[in-house]
């Protein structure tokens, strides 16, 4: 079995400036591997240095959908140029702005036919969620469900951003058992306690290990169910090296 990959989205570390800082405090903070956005993969020569320079590898990143759309052989290109295997979009939400059954139908055929496309030039695709898909049925059925039903037979894989998917379902590791067949990445962020000593300026997240989901048994289940990368993120820190650092040390453990 491949060891996991513990890694960080480079989103987290926004506050501290340019990439170069975020790319070095990220080093600092004991990460081997980020997860670039978009942006930063428009400047591919600035990542790759930054990389190199701070002995950190990039197995995955974001992109959106519209991007690729337009942009797709810019995206390639910058991918091989900074090791980058596997490429992640996030939830279209302007483009799936109603949660009805061809909305997400036809998102799961383009992200299928895009991801057999990718596929023939070396880059895997995938599907990162947020609470789309998992708030409400239609007629009976989940977005998410229809998507990857739409998609199948493609090589599309799935990004699990479980953290949104608890603040959706009772059960998040229940879902990742389901479709561990599509299942190759997690991002791993934290839920704040839901108290007074919730930071209101960090949107109810928090450092991974001190909130209140149960990582030890998340993480477990994700490994069984097929993921081998996992992208540590907070959507809002307020001390972003702090967060880094203090989630590194927590989770580094499971690497053992």
């Amino acid at each position: 079995m491949t060891k996991p990959v513990l890694s960080l989205q480079l989103f987290s570390m926004r506050g501290l400036g340019d990439l170069a800082t975020q790319l070095e405090k990220a080093a600092c903070a004991g990460f081997g591997a980020v997860e670039p956005l978009e942006g930063q993969l428009r400047d591919a020569d600035s990542l790759q240095a930054g990389l190199a320079r701070n002995g950190l590898s990039a197995p995955s990143a974001h992109v959106g959908l519209q991007a690729l759309r337009s942009e797709r052989k810019r995206f390639v290109e910058a991918c091989r140029q900074c090791g980058i295997g596997q490429l992640f979009v996030p939830h279209p939400a302007p483009l799936v702005a109603k949660e009805t059954k061809g909305a997400w139908q036809r998102l799961g055929h383009e992200l299928g036919a895009l991801a057999q496309e990718m596929q023939g030039e070396g880059i895997a695709l995938g599907y990162h969620n947020k609470t789309a898909g998992f708030e409400r049925t239609i007629g009976g059925r989940y977005g998410f469900e229809l998507m990857f039903e739409a998609a199948r037979g493609s090589p599309l894989a799935w990004q699990a951003d479980i953290a949104w998917l608890a603040r959706a379902q009772p059960d998040a590791a229940e879902w990742i058992r389901r479709y561990a067949g599509v299942l190759t990445s997690v991002h791993v962020k934290d839920q704040a306690p839901d108290d007074r000593d919730r930071d209101p300026d960090e949107d109810g997240w928090a450092n991974v290990g001190s909130g209140v989901l149960l990582w030890p048994s998340l993480w477990r289940a994700a490994v069984a169910s097929g993921a081998r990368l996992f992208v540590v993120e907070h959507d809002n820190p307020r001390l972003p090296f702090e967060f880094a650092a203090r989630s590194y040390a927590y989770l580094s453990r499971f690497l053992t």
